[in-house]
């Protein structure tokens, strides 16, 4: 490599830093759909449309509702459940927001404890479903971040 182009390298590493926030009004929100059956914790995981990779139902903040609500609302559209929802996000990740993934946006994550499991919903044609215990959502969310808000959940439980 040349002496500017070192130098060029040397500058940009100076100034980078991996804190870049998305703005509020970008934001987006998702929800971890939970379960207790027997006394064990369930999670229910949903194929992306894009890239058919297993992740939690997330989207953006919706008009006229709050973060949690429209996290609510995700979880009803793209996964077919319905629950109690709560008003604080379990944790955060960021993905690309865009076709080729350049773009980043940050997703504020809301636990949401199931009560009812719908048999038809919006995107039921356009994604998958599938329940499962932690171990496994581990093994399948293919985004560390997003099996990390998963174990975060499990350790609420035990």
């Amino acid at each position: 490599m040349t002496l500017p182009k070192v130098s060029m390298i040397k500058n940009f590493l100076r100034n980078w830093s991996p804190k870049v926030e998305t703005p509020s009004e970008q934001r987006q929100v998702g929800a971890l759909p939970y379960a207790l059956r027997d006394g064990r914790l369930s999670m229910l995981l949903i194929t992306s449309r894009r890239s058919g990779r297993w992740i939690f139902p997330k989207g953006a903040i919706e008009p006229g509702l709050s973060a949690s609500q429209s996290a609510a609302h995700e979880a009803l559209e793209e996964a077919g459940v319905v629950g109690q929802i709560e008003d604080t996000p379990i944790g955060s990740y960021r993905t690309g927001s865009d076709l080729d993934g350049s773009a980043l946006v940050d997703v504020d994550i809301y636990p949401l404890l199931v009560e009812t499991q719908l048999d038809q919903w919006k995107e039921r044609g356009q994604r998958l479903r599938h329940w499962v215990v932690v171990s496994e959502a581990q093994r399948l969310l293919a985004d560390p971040a997003l099996a990390r808000i998963a174990l975060d959940l499990a350790k609420r439980f035990g």
